[in-house]
């Protein structure tokens, strides 16, 4: 989402749907395999979100039964993320909403980080209230309207304003300058994570009560809660340049991944399989699903796919 707008984990089979993309800087914290001499291992950076830890469950998976690799993962804030992997700690992140700054610094300036293409998702970040609300208040999906409904958005976090929730405050997020900028009389409220966020829609949904909220796609929530975006002023390039002057709908963004630029050229076939690894979005939020909803492990719902999908992934072995 320009993004989106997030732990050190043994392995993806005990990866559990964790409680947000606030986790903690590791970036200090190296895997225990990392730079072990002739190891044959990869360390992966694992987004706190559950369409990451998808792509890093089926990734793992892979890697340890296809090509003989030992792997380990550690969780990382977005921004932080980018420090580990220039610094060797992790090899590759495979889910960036896009960091600008970051780039420019590390893939341009000082070409510690290598590209590693597209992941074959694209991403967008969004304002929604529930499909439910929207069918009875049509005009609650322009933003020149949310004010006329901003009494019933409120909630004891948001006080005398409407709520609009958020996820975690590590999140790429432009929400704060949207409300000021768009004059909206609305409070930014943080649940603190994506586990936590989700479970407050669930719960809003069980009551069929109206809420605002940051949200993104892919997202496998759309399936069980379905959700209408409220439409934004048009994004245009540079308009969301200026942080505080926000004034602009979120981007569409293809999502990309990225590699330690050491690893990126010595890294083998490790490496190789990486830059290949791309599916759809509808890959994702199949493995997603597994995770968050039927409370599969990360590692069982990676066989699962990859027992259903051969054809797809065989390509990025070869």
């Amino acid at each position: 989402m320009r993004v989106r707008k997030t732990a050190v984990i043994a392995a993806a089979s005990s990866l559990a749907l964790l409680t947000g993309c606030g986790a903690a800087d590791m970036t200090k914290q190296a895997s225990p395999f990392a730079g072990a001499q002739g190891a044959k291992t990869v360390t992966l950076s694992v987004q706190s979100w559950v369409g990451a830890q998808s792509n890093v469950a089926v990734a793992q998976y892979l890697l340890e039964h296809e090509l003989g690799y030992r792997v380990d993962t550690v969780q990382v804030d977005e921004v932080p993320a980018w420090d580990a992997l220039s610094q060797g700690r992790v090899d590759a992140l495979l889910e960036d909403w896009g960091h600008p700054e970051q780039e420019q610094r590390y893939v341009k300036d000082k070409k510690t980080i290598a590209p590693g293409g597209e992941l074959g998702v694209t991403g967008h970040i969004g304002w929604f209230v529930p499909t439910y609300f929207a069918k009875k208040h049509p005009d609650v999906t322009n933003w020149k309207n949310l004010n006329k409904y901003a009494d019933q958005f409120r909630t004891p976090e948001s006080g005398s304003k409407g709520q609009l929730m958020d996820g975690s405050p590590s999140y790429v997020t432009n929400d704060k300058a949207l409300v000021k900028n768009l004059k909206l009389d609305y409070q930014v409220v943080f649940a603190g994570s994506e586990a936590a966020q989700i479970t407050q829609m669930k719960q809003f949904a069980k009551e069929e009560k109206p809420f605002l909220t940051y949200w993104y796609s892919p997202q496998w929530l759309f399936e069980k809660v379905p959700m209408t975006e409220v439409k934004l002023p048009p994004y245009k390039e540079g308009c969301d340049a200026d942080p505080e002057k926000v004034a602009c709908a979120y981007p569409h963004t293809p999502l990309q991944k990225y590699l330690n630029a050491d690893f990126a050229k010595n890294g083998g076939k490790a490496a190789a399989f990486l830059k290949k690894f791309t599916w759809t979005t509808e890959d994702q939020n199949e493995v997603s699903l597994m995770i968050a909803d039927k409370k599969m492990t990360p590692e069982d719902a990676a066989k699962k796919w990859v027992d259903s999908h051969k054809s797809t992934w065989k390509k990025w072995l070869s």
